[in-house]
C-alpha cells in the first residue's frame, strides 16, 4: 500500500519529522508559492504549515485528498476554517506551544518600555552617553493591568508577581475562584483602564476584541501608561495608540504584532518611545519545536482515523487513555448497526453505562455518528464533516449515560428506529487487560463475538437444519466456514446466525445462503470495512 503524503509547506523542525517517522512520504514544496501550492497540493494527505502558507477555500478544494491541515503554531489568521469543515479537513494546531516563549517577551518588552533599552543601546553605539536622557521607571509597586487572563495572560502575572508588582486582570470568562488562586483581582475594563501604570495584551483576535484598545479606551487610561501587545496586531488600534503617544497620554508601548504583517512602515516606527520587534512571540527554538511536534503528534492520529481532541474544528471534549479504546468501538458498533438496519434511521442513540459513563463520553457520539455514515456516504466521513452530513441527511443523534449495568462492568450500545417502526442496536464492551472489543447483543440476540476477521449475520427462523444448510451454500461457493454461533431471542421464534469465515463473503453468496434458509435479513462487517477510516 502506497503511504499517505504529508505535504510540508514551510521550514519546520528536524524533530518534526522525527515524530512523523517513516510511515509518510514526505513531500515539500514553497507554500507562499501560490502556483507551486497548488500545483503540489492534489497529492496530499496532510500539510503542514506555519504562517506563510494561505490555505484557503481554493487551496483546500485543489486538495481532494486532504484529510487534515497542520499548522505549527497557535494562530488560524492563515487557515479558512469553515472552508475545511465543510471539506471534512481536521484542522489542528498546538494551542501551548508558544505560550511560555510568549509570555517571556511580554516580560521582555516591558522591561525594555519601563527602562529603555532598546533606545539607550542604540544611542551608545553611535558614541552617545546620554544617563539621563533614558532615566526609566521602576516595575516594583506598579499595577500590571493584564486584558485576557487565560494560558498566557497567567504566565505573565506570575511573572510579574515576581517583580513585587500589583496585577489585576480584565477577563469576563474566568471565573473568580481562578483569578484568587493566581493573586489576581479581576476587575471591569474601565477599572483596569484608569487604574493600571501598566496595561498588557493578551486575547484572540475577534470581532469582538478588535480594537478594544482604541479610541475611547486610550481616553480612560492612566496618563502615562505604558502598554505592550504580543497578542495579535488589531487588538490595539495602532493609529489611535500612535496619538496617544504624541499627546502624552501613553507613556510608551511595546508591539510585537500589527493589523497588517510583515509590518515594515509605519508611523509608530517614527517614534522613539516605541519598542517594535516582528512577531517574535513564538520566536524561540523551543516553541518551534514543540509545535512541530505537537502537530506532527495530531496528524499521525488524524490520518490513522482516530479523534483527534486539539482538533480546532472538533470539539466534543477530552478523549483520555480510559477512553480512547471506547472511542474506537463506537465507530465499529456505528458501522455494524448501519449494516444490521439497512438504512438510517431519523435519530441515532448512543448509550453508555456502567464506570465508562463516569468519563466526559461525548466524543462517543460523534464516533458511532462517523461509524454509521462511513458505510453508506460517498466521498470521505471524518470526524470534522460528519455532523454536517448528519444534518444534511436529517439524522439527529441523542447520548444517554445512565447507572451501573447488571451483567456488565460498562456497555455501549448504538440504537435506531427505523421508518417502519422497527428498533434496531447492537452493543459491545471492553474485556480483559488488552480491553478487547466484544459483541454481546444484537437486536436482542445475547452474543459473545470478538470485533474481529471476516462475519456474517443471518436472521432467519429457529427450525431445524438452518446452520447445515448454511454450510453447504457456503461450501459449494468455496467459502471456509471458521466457526458459527447461534443465538436464540427468547421472545420470537428466531435465531441469528454469526458465520465467521476465512475471508469476506461475496454479497452474492450471502444473498444466496440467506434465500436457502428463508433469512429475514442478512449483513456482514467485513474487516476492511472497520479498517477504512
Amino acid at each position: 500500500m502506497p503511504k499517505p503524503v504529508v505535504l510540508i509547506a514551510e521550514e519546520l523542525s528536524p524533530a518534526t519529522l522525527d515524530a512523523l517517522g517513516s510511515d509518510f512520504e514526505i513531500r515539500r514544496c514553497t507554500g507562499s508559492d501560490r502556483d507551486a501550492l497548488l500545483e503540489a497540493l492534489p497529492g496530499a494527505d496532510a500539510v503542514l504549515v506555519r504562517s506563510a502558507t494561505r490555505l484557503d477555500a481554493e487551496a483546500i478544494a485543489a486538495g481532494a485528498r486532504l484529510k487534515v491541515i497542520g499548522r505549527a503554531g497557535v494562530g488560524l489568521d492563515n487557515v479558512d476554517v469553515p472552508a475545511a469543515s465543510r471539506a471534512g479537513v481536521m484542522v489542528v494546531n498546538a494551542p501551548t506551544s508558544n505560550i511560555v516563549s510568549a509570555a517571556e517577551l511580554t516580560v521582555g518588552l516591558l522591561l525594555a518600555v519601563a527602562r529603555n533599552i532598546p533606545q539607550a543601546d542604540a544611542a551608545l553605539r553611535k558614541g552617545q552617553w546620554q544617563r539621563s536622557r533614558f532615566t526609566g521607571v521602576e516595575l516594583a509597586d506598579k499595577v500590571l493591568g493584564i486584558v485576557g487572563l487565560g494560558r498566557i495572560g497567567s504566565l505573565v502575572a506570575r511573572r510579574m508577581a515576581a517583580f513585587d508588582m500589583r496585577v489585576i486582570a480584565y477577563d469576563p470568562y474566568v471565573p473568580p475562584a481562578y483569578a484568587t488562586q493566581t493573586g489576581v483581582e479581576i476587575v471591569g475594563l474601565d477599572e483596569l483602564l484608569t487604574k493600571s501604570d501598566f496595561l498588557t495584551v493578551h486575547l484572540p483576535k475577534t470581532l469582538e476584541t478588535e480594537g478594544l484598545i482604541g479610541f475611547d479606551a486610550l481616553h480612560r487610561v492612566k496618563p502615562g501608561v505604558r502598554i505592550v501587545n504580543a497578542a495579535r496586531g488589531g487588538i490595539v488600534d495602532e493609529a489611535e495608540l500612535y496619538a496617544a503617544l504624541k499627546e502624552g497620554r501613553v507613556a510608551a508601548a511595546g508591539v510585537d504584532v500589527f493589523a497588517t504583517e510583515p509590518c515594515t512602515e509605519s508611523p509608530l516606527f517614527e517614534l522613539e518611545n516605541v519598542v517594535v520587534t516582528p512577531h517574535l512571540g513564538a520566536g524561540t527554538a523551543e516553541a518551534q519545536e514543540r509545535a512541530g511536534v505537537a502537530v506532527a503528534e495530531s496528524v499521525r492520529q488524524a490520518l490513522a482515523g482516530r479523534f483527534v481532541p486539539e482538533a480546532v474544528n472538533v470539539r466534543l471534549g477530552t478523549v483520555d487513555d480510559e477512553l480512547a479504546p471506547w472511542l474506537l468501538l463506537a465507530e465499529r458498533l456505528g458501522r455494524l448497526f448501519t449494516a444490521t438496519a439497512g438504512s438510517l434511521p431519523e435519530l441515532l442513540q448512543v448509550r453508555v453505562g456502567g464506570e465508562i459513563g463516569r468519563h466526559d463520553v461525548a466524543a462517543l457520539e460523534l464516533g458511532a455518528l462517523k461509524g454509521a455514515l462511513g458505510s453508506v456516504v460517498e466521498g470521505g466521513i471524518s470526524y470534522v464533516n460528519a455532523p454536517l452530513i448528519a444534518q444534511e441527511r436529517g439524522l439527529a443523534t441523542e447520548l444517554l449515560t445512565g447507572g451501573d449495568h447488571p451483567e456488565h462492568r460498562s456497555l455501549l450500545s448504538v440504537h435506531g428506529v427505523l421508518p417502519s417502526g422497527e428498533a434496531v442496536w447492537v452493543s459491545g464492551t471492553l474485556t480483559g487487560l488488552q480491553r478487547r472489543e466484544r459483541l454481546v447483543d444484537v437486536c436482542g440476540f445475547e452474543v459473545d463475538l470478538p470485533l474481529e476477521g471476516d462475519v456474517a449475520f443471518l436472521r432467519a427462523p429457529d427450525r431445524p437444519g438452518v446452520i447445515g444448510a448454511v454450510g453447504e451454500v457456503l461450501g459449494r461457493a468455496g467459502q471456509d466456514v471458521a466457526g458459527v454461533q447461534v443465538a436464540r431471542a427468547a421472545d420470537r421464534a428466531e435465531i441469528l446466525a454469526a458465520v465467521h469465515t476465512a475471508g469476506p463473503v461475496a454479497q452474492s453468496v450471502l444473498d444466496d445462503t440467506a434465500a436457502r434458509i428463508d433469512a429475514t435479513r442478512s449483513w456482514s462487517l467485513e474487516k476492511s470495512e472497520r479498517t477504512a477510516r
